[in-house]
């Protein structure tokens, strides 16, 4: 593998030239990806096997495992993704004020890319893709490094990418992977201010939690995704099943998934058995409190971790709660800051849940499972933010830019 400086200064060189191609060529590029990427199919599945079959060899989490694995539709929803970016208005050089000073000036700010963005992520080889287009478009040099997991996936990923980028005349350094799986290599790029200019972590809790203690380098932090679904008293029952059976088993390894439910104790004795038997059929174990237990003989016993845990898996945790005051403070107290969601047919209740939540996406009568940039209509996304500073939610292309101010002067100085 080459040095970790090298890469880097090759990053920072192709950031400088990417920062000049127009719209067009950078939208041919990634179609030309986009192609590439379903035409070479059967390589990456190839890798992608080695990989799914080290992981169950290893007892992985199945949650996971299904982040890990490729099919031809995943695939094709990746080069579909890129696609959609190419569809999106290209954020670089648009200028978002003008402002004329008393002396004369004439003060703006315009949209820049950020420079070199380096991406630390696990088990996601879909996120080699996405993490890729939305950077490119954005005149943005990536630097990843994945997961050991997802190795074989990533590399030739990357491969298929590269030589798309070759065929369009575009610096490979466009997109550079670490292939080093020692974890002090990623402490090392964590302090590469030199080079990088800000890092994006994706993974779970321990992931984050290292890059935001180490790095010197800005962090834009995506967090884990303890999401809730409180079931208000005035629910439509039959809707409040639907959406909850979908945000907690679509898929259990993401971070969108239901892992927490709240429900109104004046409906909890009619609604906790259809709740149960409805998620029985998809093997789900529901750890709830000393009343939900009351209720249903089939509800374990939930302890203080079961609120906070992000599960990625066919876990759920059930609290009752008297009145909607106490529902948003308990989701405010454990919550990650990323998707919460509110079952109702009261006005006031909806509002007052979308008001007083703190969380980056607030939903009223749908699942958690649409916070994504592509379900936003951001084609791809670089990961859900949970952070409060630059950016928030699902992160697109606006997201990876930064500003700079240019000021247009007839001779002015300063007096």
């Amino acid at each position: 593998m080459e040095d970790l400086k090298e890469i880097g200064k090759k990053a920072k060189k192709a950031a400088s030239l990417l920062g000049k191609l127009g719209v067009n060529d950078k939208n041919n590029a990634l179609l030309c990806v986009a192609d590439a990427l379903t035409a070479n199919a059967g390589r990456i599945l190839t890798a992608n096997a080695m990989d799914t079959e080290n992981a169950v060899q290893n007892h992985m989490n199945p949650g996971l495992i299904d982040r890990l694995r490729l099919d031809e539709k995943r695939i094709g929803q990746m080069a579909e993704g890129i696609r959609q970016v190419v569809k999106l208005e290209d954020p670089v050089g648009e200028v978002l004020s003008m402002k004329k000073r008393p002396n004369g000036l004439l003060i703006g700010v315009k949209r820049v890319p950020l420079g070199v963005i380096g991406i630390i992520y696990e088990s996601r080889p879909n996120v080699t893709a996405d993490a890729f287009a939305l950077c490119f478009k954005t005149g943005n040099a990536v630097i990843l490094r994945g997961g050991s997991d997802a190795i074989h996936s990533n590399q030739e990923i990357v491969k298929v990418i590269n030589e798309a980028l070759a065929g369009c005349g575009i610096d490979y350094a466009a997109l550079q992977l670490i292939t080093d799986t020692n974890r002090e290599i990623v402490k090392e790029l964590l302090r590469m201010n030199e080079y990088v200019d800000v890092i994006i972590p994706r993974g779970g809790a321990g992931l984050i939690k290292m890059v935001v203690e180490n790095s010197t380098v800005p962090v834009i932090e995506t967090g884990t995704g303890n999401c809730h679904v409180f079931v208000d008293e005035s629910a439509d029952f039959d809707m409040a099943l639907d959406i909850i059976e979908n945000a907690k088993t679509q898929r259990i390894g993401v971070c969108n998934a239901c892992e927490s439910l709240v429900v109104h104790k004046n409906i909890a004795k009619e609604f906790i058995p259809l709740l149960v038997d409805r998620l029985k059929q998809k093997n789900v174990e529901i750890r709830g409190d000393e009343m939900a237990q009351e209720i249903s003989g089939a509800v374990m016993p939930a302890v203080e971790e079961d609120w906070g845990k992000e599960y990625l898996d066919y876990i759920l945790s059930c609290r009752i709660v008297d009145t909607i005051d106490e529902a948003i403070a308990h989701i405010n107290r454990y919550n990650t800051g990323h998707s919460e969601a509110i079952i109702t047919k009261d006005y006031n209740n909806a509002q007052k849940f979308l008001d007083e939540i703190d969380a980056a996406c607030v939903y009223v009568n749908a699942s958690t499972r649409f916070t994504d940039g592509f379900e936003f209509g951001f084609g791809a996304e670089i990961g859900i933010s949970t952070q409060k500073l630059h950016a928030r939610g699902p992160m697109g292309l606006k997201e990876l830019t930064t500003t700079k101010y240019i000021i247009y002067g007839n001779g002015q100085i300063r007096e």
